[in-house]
């Protein structure tokens, strides 16, 4: 018998999601449930709840390629999904922190479980140190014999319980299940080996509205709670990669200051223009602005304004700043690409990325900068006028 922590530090969970999904024909953690990828809300049932410092999910090697980066930035750990359940957590528990005394571990596939409920399995576990939800049987249920052909016994109904997830345990606990797990052996959950260890879970009683979508005919049912849920709507959304696009042209005029990024190029002519003229802010701010679908600079900064001439484009890029956050959005990265013919801008690249991350509060190695010639073309190839592009993504 372990020996009880009667005061185990915070919680972290552990979300696996890395089934192939062979009865729905489909990988199902990304199936769309309610205009979502199922994931989503599994994973936000637990960001949401405020009792977790630490979520982990187990992807599989293509969705992690594929959405790992993404999960990150939304504070979201990931780790790759083993052969089986079982190495999945492994994998998984490799990541939960030193002093996390409490680890929730959830099926990805069981999308509506609530606060309330994690919340009862994590006290029953610090109380008991496993902890299991599980509802009544509601069917009938009888032992076929070894080829299915015919019934042998009816087990008592009132004996027996459908367990679900999320199934928690104290670290001490979950430590000793995944020690005493057979290598390469694989368990449909962790409290299969509790009975080894000489450990009763303590049962949480649960909600048949906590289903495992495992059947297309499941998707139809979860769907159908999710719309008599009328506190779906106000669940807070796991934020998603959303793009923009910018773009920006100014007149090249002799007697004005050349602004690119915030800094000034040395150069016989700069950008005429209502503000300085900064070609590449504007551009990056249009691209920021229509990520978020908050219109354009224009909007906040009207040409017809006479106050605002000469205005700095930092401000301007504040200002977007200040909206991207009202929005609660987070800058991913920015690709700018700038045409020009004179001056030559390759020289200043790492100037001007340097000055857009600062003025973002980005990474440098978030911001792209590089520039093109129209190959003596047009306005542009006659060094008449810059032109610049700029693509930004964000989290939302």
């Amino acid at each position: 018998m372990l020996k009880k922590d009667k005061k185990p530090g915070g919680a972290e969970a552990i979300i696996l999601a890395g089934g192939s999904g062979a009865r729905m024909g489909e990988e199902k953690q990304y199936l769309p449930l309610a205009g979502r990828p199922m994931i989503e809300w599994t994973v936000e049932a637990f960001t949401s709840s405020g009792l977790f410092s630490k979520v982990i999910l187990a992807l599989g090697a293509e969705n992690l390629k594929k959405y790992g980066p993404a999960w990150e930035k939304a504070g979201v750990q990931t780790a790759p999904a083993g052969a089986t359940r079982t190495e999945s957590l492994r994998n998984a528990f490799k990541l939960v922190s030193p002093g996390a005394g409490l680890v929730a571990v959830h099926d990805g596939a069981r999308p509506l479980v609530d606060a309330p409920l994690i919340r009862a399995c994590l006290e029953k576990a610090a109380e008991v140190g496993a902890a299991v939800p599980a509802v009544p049987l509601k069917d009938t249920v009888k032992k076929v014999s070894a080829g299915g052909a015919d019934f042998e016994s009816t087990p008592d109904r009132a004996s027996l319980m459908a367990v679900q997830t999320p199934q928690c345990y104290r670290r001490d606990v979950i430590s000793a299940i995944l020690a005493a797990a057979g290598s390469g052996k694989d368990y449909s959950d962790e409290s299969q080996v509790l009975e080894k260890l000489g450990i009763k879970a303590g049962v949480v009683r649960s909600s048949y509205r906590n289903i495992k979508v495992t059947t297309p005919e499941d998707i139809i049912i979860a769907e159908a709670f999710m719309k008599d849920e009328k506190s779906v709507t106000a669940r807070l959304r796991v934020p998603v990669a959303r793009a923009g696009f910018g773009y920006d042209i100014h007149r090249l005029v002799e007697g004005r200051p050349l602004i690119l990024g915030g800094i000034k190029i040395e150069h016989t002519k700069g950008l005429l223009g209502h503000s300085d003229g900064d070609v590449v802010l504007h551009s990056v701010c249009d691209a920021l602005l229509g990520s978020i679908s908050a219109g354009e600079i224009g909007v906040y900064f009207p040409p017809t304004d006479l106050t605002l001439m000469g205005i700095s484009s930092v401000v301007i890029a504040e200002k977007t700043l200040e909206v991207l956050t009202s929005k609660k959005a987070r800058i991913i990265n920015v690709d700018v690409t700038i045409l020009a013919e004179e001056p030559k801008l390759k020289p200043h690249y790492g100037c001007i990325r340097d000055s857009v991350a600062k003025i973002l509060k980005m990474d440098s190695g978030d911001v792209s900068i590089k520039a093109k010639s129209r190959e003596g073309l047009g306005d542009i190839g006659h060094g008449e006028a810059i032109v610049c592009y700029a693509v930004a993504s964000v989290l939302k």
